[in-house]
């Protein structure tokens, strides 16, 4: 009975940190030990990969254009949400665009969010005033802002 209660709150943990996770992976977390995973989660070390683009790109060449079609850099996202292993890395990525909003109904050019969303992926969690530096410097935002 215990070992289904630590799935069930790990399970909780991977979806709020997170969008989820398989039972294999919850049952790993959960050898792993609660804390390390909140450890891991929040300081992730180098040695866990960010999703591999370039097996998205090998299967989807269309995904690495940019200009003004959205969808590319929609799908690269969307893949990198789907297979991280940097999970509160990428849901916290999704919240500063949710924060920062801009979009191709403006921006009209992917390159630049695609550049947005890959600054917050790399900047989200560390310090908040370089990152706010980083949004008024960014090309996207400028576009956005009429600027």
């Amino acid at each position: 009975m215990e070992r289904h209660e630590d799935i069930a709150l790990m399970a909780h943990l991977m979806r709020r940190a997170g969008f989820g996770a398989d039972r294999d992976e919850l049952e790993r977390l959960v050898d792993q030990g609660y804390e390390e995973t909140v450890e891991q989660l929040v300081n992730p070390t180098d040695d866990i990969p960010p999703a591999d683009d370039l097996l998205l790109y090998r299967y989807i060449p269309a995904t690495e254009t940019g200009g003004p079609n959205p969808m590319p850099g929609a799908a690269n996202w969307l893949y990198n949400m789907v297979n991280t292993h940097r999970h509160l890395e990428e849901k916290t990525t999704l919240f500063w665009h949710q924060v920062f909003a801009t979009g191709n109904s403006k921006v009209d050019n992917d390159n630049h969010l695609t550049a947005q969303v890959q600054m917050f992926r790399k900047h989200g969690m560390g310090n908040y005033r370089d990152l706010l530096i980083r949004v008024a410097q960014n090309p996207a935002m400028i576009f956005w802002l009429d600027n």
